[in-house]
């Protein structure tokens, strides 16, 4: 399949390029560029003054905060999100959750491409290090939002635009430093269009930190490498881009709240006892992974009304992440018992790896109508998935029979996707407009082999789906837009969802009231949302032997919240951006098992959903070149487990940020330098954004008797920290 798909994207380039007239001897048309880069994304994106609920960021805006961080906390500021990190700083394992769902029900896109792994539907932006400065344009639509490619939108979807053709050459050369030994550096450059039809641009980029987390260190390469050809309404753009990790584990948390208050940066992550009774840590208790991503972008405009998109994808994964185990039973790997001196053994401190290797296949067209009262999208996407799961022990004190290379599970997922979707907005007149959108997704998901724990995983499941849309828009006057949507999406299981036994699809009707306001001076979007679940898996708050959170069925479920953001312009220099969620987030007749029984606890908060979620942005310049910006973000209480429990409970923090951009442009042969100060958490607060919480029935303290035991685990987050950095553009 990888053969036939490259001979096709090869052949599908000559004929694009073959297809061309002679080259012209006029410049081209800017404008016209940037609206075929637009096409890439038309798609899956959605106008300003659509029934959609939506926030987007350009070039502009991320430059502002890129010195290593990842793209989860350039969002950070954005409504209803929330931002957490495993080493405590936002670099290396990084998270988001929208309207309390986490990343893998945020449905995300790269050029249209789905980028959320197959099997586990998350987002691993440790793949993908310094991608932010790679990013043209994005945009996070919050709840179903429009129709998209991969799995659905559970909570958001994010979708974002790779660089644009440059026009003129450039070069940057950018390099920060920071807390933690945190540093990053990157080279980019772009030949500009050549014989005004061919661009090359590409970038290299280097991110290392030791992390706030003990021995939480990471150690992150990433390239990006672009090809594009224009010539009149055609835009080809060949992409290759990727990323290679290490880091060490910090997935365990902090379970001992007496080590929590003296040692928030302990890290439990290798500790094993060596012969002598001495506690030791294995310094390779890490995560090795590269990801390498092809894509060929083929945009066609035919004329004023018509224009078409087509890409094609393949992205490859390859990693493991290693351990050091003590005391291992033989049996779990496959070892045969063995005598020595007398004595039978049959278990042995070892060194495991267990590896995944996958492949990606993706294909997508599009083709857009539009005029002065329709905007019409259609359009069909397929993809296949192919993902080995083994394990290796690559040492052990005692060997018994084992083989180098030996696997001791073995397993394969393959899921198959094909997707059809139709939308379009009429202007009825001035004032209103309607907006519709229908999907078919069609999903074949099964698996062979047995899985880490030595169980038989056998599935074959075929999940059919159709994820209507519709809404309408009303212009009261210049100032004042309303609109109105309803949603309907479907989600199937994931790999750890299969693995917990659980085989049941989602489902989700998202309602969408908004008020659109803006002045020369203000903006104000404001939306009320009630989503309403049946059998939505919810995380528990567990999680699995490799730090992997577990979901349940919650039957049924809703949330219901208010968003509230704005832009006012106080001053000529000085701007603020606030933005408040209010929510309340249930479990309807939540079942669970309390002290043997199973007890209906009645309507309980859904886990790692605050109801309280606010954020601001202040923005002043004192001078033209300068920009200094006070960030603040608010996260409510929250439970990370379902059933109210006090023990389960995250408390709620206020954390404050200072961001500082002075442009230098007075400098001979170099067009500017952009120095940039993050400095978080500004008042030093110690604050936990993410954590686990676990039960488990006891009946051997009092026999004849039941008790659930409760526990929790936290990942506390980095106090005052800073990062600069400079980047100075040719």
């Amino acid at each position: 399949m990888k053969k036939l798909l490259i001979t096709a994207v090869f052949t599908l380039f000559l004929f694009t390029i073959s297809a061309q007239e002679t080259p012209q001897t006029k410049p081209q048309d800017t404008t016209k560029v940037e609206a075929l880069e637009e096409v890439l994304v038309q798609a899956v994106r959605v106008n300003a003054d659509s029934p959609i609920t939506h926030s987007n960021l350009d070039k502009e805006d991320l430059e502002k905060r890129n010195l290593g961080q990842d793209i989860p906390y350039m969002l950070n500021y954005l409504p209803s999100v929330v931002t957490t990190s495993d080493a405590g700083a936002g670099v290396g394992y990084t998270y988001i959750r929208v309207r309390g769902s986490d990343a893998s029900r945020v449905n995300v896109t790269i050029n249209g491409i789905p980028y959320n792994d197959a099997e586990s539907q998350g987002t691993f932006w440790v793949n993908l290090p310094d991608f932010t400065s790679s990013v043209e344009s994005l945009q996070l639509q919050r709840g179903v939002g429009t129709s998209t490619n991969g799995s659905g939108a559970f909570g958001a979807s994010l979708n974002l635009l790779s660089d644009a053709v440059s026009n003129e050459a450039y070069g940057e050369i950018a390099n920060s430093f920071g807390s933690f030994n945190t540093r990053k550096h990157n080279v980019k450059f772009s030949t500009g269009l050549l014989s005004e039809h061919f661009e090359l641009a590409g970038r290299l980029s280097t991110i290392q930190s030791d992390g706030y987390i003990d021995r939480a260190s990471s150690d992150l390469k990433s390239y990006f490498l672009q090809g594009a050809f224009v010539d009149g309404n055609t835009l080809v753009k060949a992409l290759v881009f990727g990323g290679r990790e290490e880091t060490y584990q910090a997935w365990n948390g902090i379970e001992d709240l007496e080590i929590l208050e003296n040692d928030r940066t302990f890290n439990l992550a290798g500790m094993y006892t060596d012969a002598n009774g001495n506690i030791q840590f294995y310094d390779n208790e890490v995560d090795n992974y590269a990801q390498d991503h092809y894509q060929l972008l083929w945009n066609q405009r035919f004329n004023n009304n018509w224009n078409s998109n087509i890409s094609f994808n393949y992205t490859k994964g390859k990693g493991y992440f290693e351990q050091y185990k003590a005391n291992e039973d033989f049996e779990t790997y496959g070892f045969e018992p063995i005598e020595i001196g007398g004595d039978t053994i049959n278990t042995t401190d070892l060194i495991r790896r267990r590896w995944l290797d996958n492949d990606f296949y993706a294909a997508n067209a599009n083709v857009n109508y539009k005029n002065n009262k329709i905007d019409f999208t259609g359009g069909a996407f397929y993809s296949y998935y192919t993902g080995d799961h083994f394990g290796e022990v690559i040492w052990a004190r005692n060997a018994s029979d084992s083989e180098i290379r030996d696997r001791y599970y073995d397993g394969n997922g393959e899921k198959s996707e094909f997707t059809v979707f139709s939308k379009a907005t009429y202007r009825v007149n001035e004032k209103w407009s309607v907006f519709g959108d229908l999907q078919g997704r069609f999903v074949n998901y099964k698996t062979s082999g047995i899985t880490s724990d030595l169980v038989a995983l056998t599935i074959d499941e075929d999940y059919s789906f159709f994820n209507p849309k519709a809404g309408a828009s009303y212009k009261l006057n210049p100032s004042n837009q309303f609109y109105i949507s309803y949603g309907k999406a479907h989600r199937e299981p994931s790999r750890n969802d299969y693995e917990q036994g659980i085989t049941s699809a989602e489902k989700l009707d998202d309602y969408e009231l908004g008020w659109r306001f803006a002045s020369e001076k203000t903006k104000v979007n404001t939306n009320l949302y009630f989503m309403d679940y049946k059998d939505q898996l919810v995380l528990s708050g567990e999680l699995n032997d490799v730090g992997a959170p577990l979901r349940t069925s919650s039957g049924k479920s809703y949330r219901l919240g208010l968003e509230v953001d704005a832009e006012i312009q106080i001053l000529k220099n000085l701007k603020t951006l606030p933005n408040i969620a209010l929510s309340t987030n249930k479990n309807v007749d939540f079942v669970a098992s309390i002290d043997g029984e199973l007890v209906n606890l009645g309507n309980t908060n859904i886990s790692f959903s605050p109801s309280v979620v606010a954020g601001n942005m202040l923005e002043y310049s004192p001078i033209e070149k300068l920009q200094l910006g006070f960030l603040s973000k608010f996260v409510g209480e929250q439970y990370m487990g379902n059933i109210d429990s006090d023990a389960s409970k995250l408390d709620s923090y206020f954390i404050n940020d200072l961001n500082i951009v002075y442009t230098l442009d007075t400098l001979p042969w170099i067009k500017e330098v952009v120095f940039s100060a993050l400095v978080n958490n500004i008042f030093n607060v110690e604050y936990i954004s993410n954590g686990y919480f676990y039960t488990y029935d006891d009946d051997f303290t009092n026999p004849g008797t039941v008790t659930t035991i409760e526990g929790a685990g936290y990942y506390p987050q980095a106090t005052i920290n800073f990062l600069v950095g400079a980047t100075v553009k040719f």
